[in-house]
């Protein structure tokens, strides 16, 4: 499945205008480079990459716009704003001090044309159905953080780069880059024909997403979800002597790869660096014990497990045994070519 990126932010800008080569480097390669960096060398990954500002999300977020302000989720109005008296940044409601665009010390308050949502008549942005994982206490932090978003949401933001709103009536404004992700998601799923796509975000990040993606969420039949994951401790698990000492080389890449991400979303508060040493040796163990060919009845609910989003099996050694031979013998739902949004 693709990666996602957001590359509509304010940092992106940012840098780009600090950058010396900005008279040479567009905004867009920019960010193409940035995007290369980050996986290093070797091959992209093998689902591609998808960003907020790609062309065929672009075009369907204004579609999605265009349909939720014609059903009344969204509303233009006109309302006052703080300004960057130098470059025009819009502040947000709660900042105050130098402009974060620019850094210049001078604003003035203006009345402005925005994109609004308001979630009087909404109801909760982010209920436990929202949440892909069978199984999982439910996060009444992530549900509080949502429910005590500002009521009306401003979703026009000004930047140099991103989904353009000018279509629309809004010159120089961009949607905002925690609504544009999740029409990235939608985009992604209609790609790949799905109905029921699930992206993975930290508890953190979908706390500051939730709210501003509620009206892009559901379009047609396709309804995104989350899947929560903690951190992992890359660092510890790329240590060399780690594998020496439970001479578990056979497995190195599968247990970064693969088997991490997997304990991530069983452990949404994050894997520690003390338990990597336990989970290679389970993993090595589980590998060990693969069976040549996986029992119909046990892989059959280990796909209904997963497809549900109950993570429990990834420390079930019985089960992750047989997950480890059908990701050897298939690519289907549990090999390597598959996965979540």
């Amino acid at each position: 499945m693709p990666h996602l990126w957001n590359i509509v932010t304010l940092a992106g800008d940012v840098r780009h205008r600090r950058a010396a080569d900005r008279d040479t480097v567009s905004r867009l390669q920019r960010e193409e480079q940035a995007l290369v960096a980050k996986y290093g060398p070797g091959p992209a990954p093998a689902g591609g990459l998808l960003t907020d500002a790609d062309h065929h999300v672009a075009s369907l977020a204004l579609d999605m716009t265009r349909a939720l302000l014609a059903d009344g989720t969204l509303a233009m109005r006109d309302l006052p704003v703080r300004l960057c008296a130098r470059c025009g940044h819009m502040a947000g409601a709660g900042t105050a001090g130098d402009c974060r665009s620019c850094d210049h010390g001078g604003a003035r308050v203006a009345r402005r044309s925005l994109l609004v949502f308001d979630r009087t008549a909404h109801g909760p942005v982010l209920e436990r159905d929202d949440i892909h994982a069978a199984g999982a206490r439910t996060p009444m932090h992530l549900l509080s953080i949502a429910h005590h978003a500002p009521q009306l949401l401003v979703l026009s933001r000004t930047r140099d780069h991103g989904v353009d709103l000018a279509p629309l009536g809004l010159e120089g404004m961009v949607l905002d880059p925690r609504a544009g992700l999740h029409v990235a998601v939608l985009a992604a799923a209609g790609e790949q024909g799905a109905v029921r796509p699930v992206m993975t975000v930290t508890e953190n990040a979908a706390a500051n997403v939730a709210a501003y993606g509620a009206p892009f969420r559901r379009h047609g039949a396709v309804r995104l979800r989350y899947a929560l994951h903690g951190k992992i401790p890359y660092e510890t698990a790329a240590s060399d002597q780690l594998y020496e000492v439970h001479r578990a080389q056979a497995v190195r890449e599968l247990f970064t790869d693969w088997y991490l991400p997997l304990c991530a979303a069983r452990e949404r508060a994050g894997v520690s660096a003390a338990r990597i040493p336990a989970l290679l040796k389970f993993l090595r163990r589980a590998h060990l014990a693969r069976p040549a060919t996986p029992p119909g009845d046990l892989l059959t609910d280990l796909r209904h497990r997963a497809a549900a989003g109950d993570m429990r099996w990834v420390t079930d050694a019985r089960a992750l045994a047989c997950a480890l031979s059908d990701r050897e013998n298939t690519s289907g739902p549990l090999g390597p070519t598959r996965g979540a949004l």
